[in-house]
């Protein structure tokens, strides 16, 4: 730290240093819960899952992957029997992504696991600091990837 760093500078690279071990943290704890399971393709499996069914394109989109990293994301929950493709009732030609009963087996039984980590983690939280917390939380994500490197232009918004 220099006699130039702020309370806000302090604080950002705080934020910085705890969110990387949060996501640390977040991979291990995938790895010991589904050993075949890394943390990318849970995730996806847990966005196709909420979506009720989604294309690998997607995918892509939503999380800023390159297709050939959910391409292959996709075929490993595949080879696992976790992911199945369907045909889109709307566009034959279009496959949509589904979770497999096997698939959504892993997640229920994951999903327990984590939330009762995040319980045991969080049991002496007042109701206050969760709300406050999770407030923050939807806040910093609704930001989105704006002011990283390489991230994308912001999506110009429609003139009424």
């Amino acid at each position: 730290m220099t006699d130039g760093d702020g309370p806000r500078e302090v604080s950002v690279d705080t934020i910085q240093r705890e969110l990387t071990a949060f996501a640390r943290r977040a991979r291990a704890a995938a790895a010991r819960l589904h050993p075949d399971l890394p943390l990318v393709s849970y995730t996806l499996l847990a966005h196709i899952d909420d979506q009720h069914g989604c294309r690998a394109t997607d995918l892509a989109a939503h999380y800023l992957l390159d297709k050939s990293t959910v391409s292959r994301q996709i075929g490993g929950l595949e080879k696992l029997g976790l992911v199945e493709r369907r045909p889109d009732p709307e566009d034959h030609r279009v496959q949509v992504l589904h979770p497999t009963d096997a698939g959504t087996r892993v997640l229920a039984a994951t999903q327990a696991s984590r939330r009762a980590a995040y319980q045991e983690r969080l049991k002496d939280w007042s109701a206050d600091d969760l709300a406050r917390f999770a407030a923050y939380l939807l806040r910093y994500n609704a930001a989105g990837t704006a002011g990283f490197p390489d991230s994308p232009p912001p999506a110009p918004t429609e003139q009424a």
